[in-house]
């Protein structure tokens, strides 16, 4: 009986929801845009703070030693920011759906809009966390090796960059023309 009553209230709702004015279908679009800089950026914080632990116990076991503090950890440390710039770019598209006054927001494209958000978010921030994880390794990799392998560790790096890219262009190809 329960059920049944779930399933009338849904089916009584639909129409409901599908003749929700033009606002509420261009505030779950707009939240596209939001999530996916949201995301992004909270991936490059996570991959950058694992690098940059890893870069300070490396620099730290250097001091002990008296040798001088390598600055190239610093490079390793910094290359997860880049993920949320792709998702920036991609926001300022989805935006550029919005900049029209009189683009009206239709059941379909709000849903695809605000995939094309998460999508990136998520693809974003996964890439900068695992670059971050890369880095760290690498860091360790350079402190132990005293240095060897610097071109290798950034090869690894920029296949995991590679990702974000990739997910950069074919999202931005997803985005409907503007007006």
């Amino acid at each position: 009986m329960s059920q049944e009553l779930l399933v009338s209230s849904f089916a009584d709702l639909w129409p409901v929801l599908f003749a929700a004015s033009d606002t509420f279908w261009r505030f779950l679009g707009e939240m596209g845009s939001v999530l996916s800089l949201g995301m992004a950026g909270i991936g490059s914080a996570i991959g950058i703070g694992v690098a940059g632990q890893a870069a300070a116990g490396a620099w730290a076991k250097e001091a002990r030693a008296g040798r001088n503090l390598s600055f190239t950890y610093i490079i390793l440390v910094g290359m997860p920011i880049s993920q949320t710039l792709y998702a920036m770019i991609v926001m300022n598209q989805l935006r550029g759906v919005f900049d029209n006054p009189d683009a009206v927001i239709a059941v379909a494209d709000a849903g695809l809009l605000m995939g094309v958000g998460i999508a990136t978010g998520l693809a974003e921030m996964l890439s900068a966390w695992m670059q971050g994880l890369v880095g760290a390794a690498g860091i360790r990799a350079l402190s132990d090796g005293e240095g060897k392998g610097l071109a290798f560790i950034i090869i690894a790096m920029g296949i995991v960059e590679t990702v974000g890219i990739f997910a950069m262009v074919f999202l931005l190809g997803m985005i409907p023309a503007a007006g």
